[in-house]
């Protein structure tokens, strides 16, 4: 009577432990909760589409097939992969683009740069030269201490109109404009210590732009998903409620496959303009392996999209995002 090889017994073990891994991280997320070890599996879909695919092949090459159980953990690790795949697939060329491409006179142009500098960074000079660079018309920073409030002063030479509001928390917000800002406000929509910005922008053809600069908490332990989905779901419904052409940008901690951010899209009736386009994946810099799309612009049908860029890294967890609208 031969024996099983031991290697081939640890192989299978393997299979079993990472077959199961990637049908619970399919299944949890579909439990109506706002628990913050549910909904972080909102964030990896690709990541675990891979490991499901991976999984499989492990699973065929090293268990017995013909047993129930191994044909029950192939059905749920093929339905995985491609369930994960469909989620994300609309951040990929190959689907259809929700933002019309186009290109304007620079009088109807916006161009936009993002960043979550990482409050803890000390070294400004890679996001200051990203910025003369670029020489965008707006940069929306978050996670600005006192400290980065001292080191961007070098930029109101450049960007006279100008919404700062550092603080120590990790919540820092500013916002330079070379166009008016018209009415620049800095509001605490859900949380005291969580500010977000809403303006007016006007642009150089005249027409005006309504602004919204927003950065809630991200899903993390001791700290569920209700304030970050609250405050994406009020500043849609205050878009939708205007009913002017509007621009919301910022780290929404959150992913645009993600039900909160579906919910937030169908409110406003704003676009992606990763749609169509490709993830541009900004967190997390320093994990190659391990990254998804936090940082966003969503516009309205107005614009049409000119240029979007992932930028290098800038000693942030989070690489910048560039980005060029034009308002029809």
């Amino acid at each position: 009577m031969s024996r099983t090889p031991g290697w081939l017994r640890a192989l299978s073990s393997l299979a079993w432990i990472l077959g199961v891994v990637p049908v619970v991280a399919t299944v949890l997320p579909f439990v109506p909760t706002d628990a913050w070890w549910v909904r972080i599996l909102d964030f990896p879909r690709l990541q675990v589409a891979i490991l499901a695919g991976l999984s499989a092949a492990l699973a065929v090459a090293v268990l017995d097939r013909r047993r129930w159980r191994v044909r029950v953990l192939l059905v749920l690790l093929i339905a995985s992969a491609l369930y994960q795949s469909a989620e994300v697939w609309r951040f990929t060329r190959l689907a259809p683009k929700e933002l019309a491409s186009g290109s304007c006179p620079p009088r109807s142009a916006v161009s936009l740069l993002i960043a979550n500098v990482l409050m803890t960074n000390r070294n400004a000079a890679p996001l200051l030269s990203q910025i003369a660079a670029l020489d965008p018309t707006m940069v929306l920073l978050t996670e600005t201490d006192d400290w980065w409030d001292a080191r961007l002063q070098s930029l109101t030479s450049r960007y006279p109109h100008v919404v700062r509001h550092p603080r120590q928390n990790t919540y820092g917000i500013h916002l330079y404009s070379k166009l008016e800002l018209l009415d620049p406000e800095v509001r605490f929509l859900v949380q005291p210590g969580i500010p977000s910005i809403r303006t007016r922008v006007r642009l150089r053809s005249g027409a005006l732009v309504d602004f919204y600069g927003v950065h809630p908490t991200p899903p993390q332990p001791a700290r569920d998903t209700t304030a970050r989905d609250v405050e994406l779901v009020i500043v849609g419904r205050q878009v939708a409620a205007d009913g002017r052409s509007s621009i919301v940008a910022g780290d929404l901690n959150d992913v645009g496959w993600s039900a909160t951010t579906r919910l937030f899209k169908e409110v406003s009736h704003l676009l992606d303009p990763r749609v169509g386009r490709g993830l541009y994946a900004t967190f997390n810099a320093n994990w190659p392996f391990l990254q998804w799309p936090l940082d966003h612009v969503f516009v309205d049908r107005s614009f049409s999209l000119a240029r979007m860029e992932r930028l290098g890294h800038i000693g942030s967890d989070h690489y910048p995002i560039y980005i060029e609208v034009c308002r029809q």
